[in-house]
């Protein structure tokens, strides 16, 4: 038998160190280098140097790639896939240290010098020991190094189960990666004929306040929606104000009845999904000068559990109503105790209103020319390139003002759970027992309550959200899309266990070594080692290396 690379905690700790150093923050070279490096070090196994075909890189956008790995047992159908990202979030934050936030090992150890600078949580677990710091350590190239590790066993013991090792760009973005990937996966399953069991994510398992130490489980994952809103007053000089409306004024009422408004509020499953807040808001002035701001823009964060995007954008409308009634309102008082008459009333309009008055004004050529000038522009992202198609339409349209025009904004991550599928009730069963034994405090949630991969998987609306997301997304079919149809074509349960961790995307992001390196590759094997022995009806005579 052939030794193993990655079977050890001291193996899986290098093996991780060495991910992390090939930093790939989203939009970077190293983002599109990443995985070219992973498939010549997942090419040194021995199935793969007999087995060339059976790992690839995949195209997905701007010269980025998605690779695929997948070990076949020659009588196996019954597939589980593991998927993992490997893009990181930016580094800025770590100051002097930035040069070693790719590097675990050193960071880890310069943080003893500077102590004081932590908050005393990070403090006191740096000086357990307990913890390796690092951008990527627990969001989250360890859950790859994991799934690596996996492969590299089953291939090498002739596991009967079949893996595919799946892992992406883009999830701390727009999860570009993971949409490319979807049609990707049909294909594959047609060409090997797989029959997918499980999609296995191992996102790192995230603290439920401060202070939590539970190592969680998730059987399913919060959805994400943007409704935007772009603010068209009336412009005017300084010295008369009272000529004009400002975006501003409209756009506050807009953000006292979004924030933490109740009403988007879900519960499922004895959970609660967070609160809504605005991500951005701004006016869209591009220069100083004494003519008031009279265009701005809001982008609100609303996280879903049983809604899709056709309920929300219900309830963002009736939002905006809400707010322009108030702001009307107060107008109105306003302009009788000025004696003027005002500059009208705000109204709400739906994106998809806008671009039919717009098309019926200047034909659908005309406007087509406008929105391309916003969908070529490389300088912009989706969410600047929404808000500014919806921007330059008002403007052709003034007739319309003072308004609220709704949308959405990329990305979407559609809500997923699998909590009542009997299989994954007995795989739960299997984690629980197996985090026993090691003494670990495991705990189950239903929604991971961070923005997950997994979303694009076990679609299954058929209600109306296709055409109401597609109409109100200006760059809808250009430079953002999502695969509907063929998401619900991949109808597996959905399950993530990934290593326990703190503060992901702050400097002080940690992954702790036992959790990653002894407790979770154990827990992951006892669950496929149960799951081989179901496909056979016996229990699995496959010895399972214990990593402990």
């Amino acid at each position: 038998m052939a030794k193993m690379l990655w079977n050890t905690p001291e193996d899986l700790r290098k093996l991780l160190c060495e991910l992390v150093s090939w930093e790939s923050r989203t939009f970077t070279p190293g983002e599109r280098e990443f995985p070219i490096k992973l498939q010549e070090k997942i090419k040194k196994l021995s199935y793969f140097k007999n087995n060339p075909h059976q790992i690839s890189l995949h195209d997905v956008d701007f010269g980025r790639k998605l690779l695929t790995a997948l070990y076949k047992h020659p009588k196996a159908v019954k597939t589980v896939v593991l998927i993992s990202h490997f893009d990181t979030v930016q580094t800025e934050e770590y100051g002097e240290l930035e040069p070693f936030a790719f590097h675990p090992e050193e960071l880890t150890l310069k943080l003893h010098d500077r102590k004081h600078t932590l908050p005393e949580s990070a403090r006191i677990d740096l000086e357990s020991g307990d913890y390796l710091f690092g951008r990527g350590t627990m969001d989250m190239k360890m859950g790859l190094a994991t799934h690596m590790t996996l492969i590299e066993q089953a291939s090498i013991e002739e596991w009967p189960i079949n893996l595919l090792l799946l892992t992406v760009p883009d999830e701390e973005v727009n999860s570009a990666g993971m949409r490319i990937a979807i049609p990707e996966l049909l294909h594959l399953q047609e060409e090997h004929d797989l029959e997918y069991s499980l999609f296995l994510n191992s996102e790192p398992s995230f603290t439920q306040h401060p202070g939590d130490e539970t190592h969680y489980i998730y059987t399913g994952t919060m959805g994400k929606i943007m409704p935007a809103a772009l603010f068209f007053g009336k412009e005017t000089h300084v010295g008369e104000p009272l000529s004009g409306m400002t975006a501003n004024y409209i756009a506050s009422f807009m953000t006292q009845q979004m924030e933490w408004n109740a009403m988007f509020r879900e519960h499922d499953l004895g959970e609660t999904s967070p609160l809504p807040v605005s991500l951005h808001q701004k006016d869209l002035k591009l220069e100083y000068s004494t003519q008031t701001p009279y265009r701005a823009s809001a982008l609100y964060n609303v996280f879903l559990m049983k809604r899709n995007a056709d309920e929300i954008f219900d309830l963002f409308e009736e939002a905006a109503l809400d707010a322009a009634s108030k702001c009307n309102i107060s107008y109105q008082e306003i302009c009788r105790r000025e004696n003027i008459s005002g500059v009208g009333e705000v109204r709400v309009i739906r994106y998809e209103e806008l671009l039919k008055h717009a098309n019926h004004k200047f034909g659908e050529a005309t406007v087509e020319k406008l929105i391309e000038a916003f969908t070529d522009n490389t300088l912009l992202d989706d969410r600047e390139k929404s808000l500014g198609i919806a921007d330059e339409l008002m403007i052709q349209c003034p007739e319309l003002a003072p308004a609220m025009v709704i949308l959405f904004a990329p990305p979407y991550y559609p809500a997923v759970n699998s909590s009542e599928d009997s299989g994954i009730a007995d795989a739960v069963k299997v984690i629980k027992a197996t985090a026993a034994s090691h003494h670990a405090n495991l705990g189950h949630i239903h929604y991971f309550n961070g923005i997950c991969d997994l979303s694009y998987l076990r679609y299954t609306d058929s209600g109306g959200e296709l055409a109401t997301y597609k109409e109100n997304t200006p760059v809808w079919g250009t430079t953002y899309s999502i695969p509907f149809e063929e998401m619900k074509q991949l109808q597996a349960p959905v399950l993530n266990v990934g290593p326990f961790g703190k503060d992901p995307h702050q400097r002080t992001e940690r992954l702790h070594r036992k959790s990653a390196f002894v407790h979770t590759p154990s827990i992951l094997k006892e669950l496929l080692k149960s799951m081989m022995g179901k496909q056979s009806g016996t229990n699995s005579d496959i010895e399972m290396r214990s990593v402990d």
